[in-house]
């Protein structure tokens, strides 16, 4: 099966490649997905009905029980086997994308993705954490480097495959795609992946705080976008309050520590998480219907638009995180952040005849700069401001963290602005309604940035810190 040290597995031995394929291929599929679906979103509306809300319980009832369990997801590998649990996500996201392909109507489909979002919160802690315990010691930074850009490329190529598949087959084999790519993943793991699990995981699962995380997110989320429901948007906080309340009783068994939020620099970075992604969400939902429903763009070209943001992560991040090891992450944290509101500002002017070249393409361009100056520095500051032995609970709550911004501003940020009911169908309304949210989602990006500027310390990164490659999360 090719050369072993102490069990461990080389990355240039085949069995390495085997398993390095199959963690890739998995995460990307989950990658994909994301932005395969934001594409089909003009599409299933028409056909399935159900108005902006419709749409936007299409996304976040994904992100709601992805954001939700993910921790989980991960606590269950660590106990019962990473394989195993990524296997059986990995079934789970394809037989709950079959159902997303079959639905008859929008309610259907809403339920269908929620189930994928489980498969989802069962895959993706599961890929890194396999790297993390297949690899020698001494591969696993270059394992990890690998992963993060294949699945840079797998989010790059997300949108112009949806657009392809669209409009050439329909939006229900945005859907179907996820099968064959699931299929090979099973086979490649369960034939090449090397079973492992942490044999010190003691104690009892957190599911109580699973649930009321997951139970809060959703009354928050319905809340939002019904118009402000009074009755589940209380509930949602009142959820939510209860949440950090067992949180802190439940201490050593914890899905989220509580004493890891004590560090001044983790909670700042966090929080600029939160507005950060919140704005980000609100753009990648709505640029790609904005594009084909105002600006006349057909599904492939709206869903190449942001690719030049996704090439400069690509090639920029590691000389941001240079920067950053060198002058401190908080210039260029906050001068990307910045610059990535900028961006959203000239979003704001894309409307009816858009030219690509002469304003979209320099709008993601600019988006795309900022987004590379900001991320890696980001990430590194997440895990430099935690305590070593929650390095991988650090990472995971800044994901669910990131994710939990993206959920709230999509199901926020359209009523606030008017997209409500039938408004992708009239694209005068849809034009205005984008404009104003891409002048709220720039002033997010200001405030994530005065966050940034007055909380993170500029010698918070030792060299040792900064990871091999950024993770981005949920773009």
């Amino acid at each position: 099966m090719g050369p072993m040290r102490n069990g461990q597995v080389e990355l240039r031995s085949a069995r390495g490649r085997w398993i390095l394929a199959a963690t890739v291929l998995g995460s990307g599929m989950a990658m994909l997905d994301g932005t395969v679906v934001n594409v089909a979103l003009p599409f299933l509306g028409e056909e399935l009905g159900g108005g902006m809300a419709g749409l936007q319980w299409t996304i976040n009832s994904y992100t709601l029980t992805l954001a939700g369990l993910i921790l989980l997801g991960g606590s269950l590998g660590d106990r019962y086997g990473r394989r195993r649990v990524f296997v059986i996500g990995t079934v789970w996201f394809a037989l709950a994308s079959a159902l997303c392909a079959l639905s008859p109507n929008i309610e259907f489909l809403i339920a269908a993705r929620a189930l994928q979002g489980i498969g989802g919160a069962l895959l993706t802690p599961g890929s890194l954490a396999i790297i993390q315990a297949s690899f020698v010691r001494g591969d696993r930074p270059r394992a990890v480097g690998v992963w993060s850009g294949l699945g840079g490329v797998a989010s790059a190529v997300g949108p112009l495959l949806g657009g392809w598949l669209v409009q050439t087959a329909g939006w229900r084999w945005a859907f179907l795609i996820n099968l064959p790519f699931a299929l090979l993943v099973v086979l490649v793991t369960v034939r090449h992946v090397p079973e492992s699990r942490d044999e010190q995981a003691v104690g009892r699962f957190d599911v109580l705080g699973s649930v009321l995380a997951a139970l809060a997110l959703a009354g928050i989320t319905y809340g939002l976008i019904e118009g402000g429901a009074p009755v589940p948007l209380v509930a949602g906080v009142l959820l939510g309050a209860a949440f950090v309340a067992v949180e802190r009783r439940r201490s050593p068994d914890a899905l989220v520590p509580v004493g890891i939020f004590r560090d001044r620099v983790f909670t700042a970075v966090n929080i600029v998480t939160l507005i950060m992604y919140a704005a980000m969400g609100v753009v990648f939902f709505l640029l790609v219907v904005q594009l084909q429903v105002v600006s006349g763009f057909s599904p492939v070209a709206a869903g190449a638009a942001l690719l030049p943001a996704t090439v400069l992560m690509l090639l920029l991040s590691p000389r941001a995180g240079e920067v950053a090891k060198r002058h401190g992450p908080r210039w260029p944290m906050t001068a990307g952040i910045l610059t990535a509101g900028v961006g959203f500002l000239w979003m704001s002017t894309i409307g009816p005849g858009a030219s690509y070249l002469l304003l979209v393409m320099p709008a993601v361009t600019v988006f795309g700069l900022g987004l590379a100056a900001a991320v890696a520095p980001l990430t590194a500051t997440v895990l430099a401001s935690a305590d070593e032995r929650y390095a991988g609970t650090a990472s995971g709550v800044n994901n669910a963290v990131a994710r939990t911004g993206s959920l709230l501003a999509v199901a926020a940020v359209p009523p606030l602005v008017g997209l409500v009911g039938d408004a992708f169908r009239q694209p005068q309304v849809f034009d205005a309604g984008f404009k104003a949210a891409m002048l709220i989602s720039a002033a997010m990006m200001l405030v994530s940035a005065a966050i940034t500027f007055f909380t993170i310390r500029a010698n918070v990164l030792a060299p040792q810190d900064l990871p091999d490659r950024p993770r981005v999360a949920d773009t």
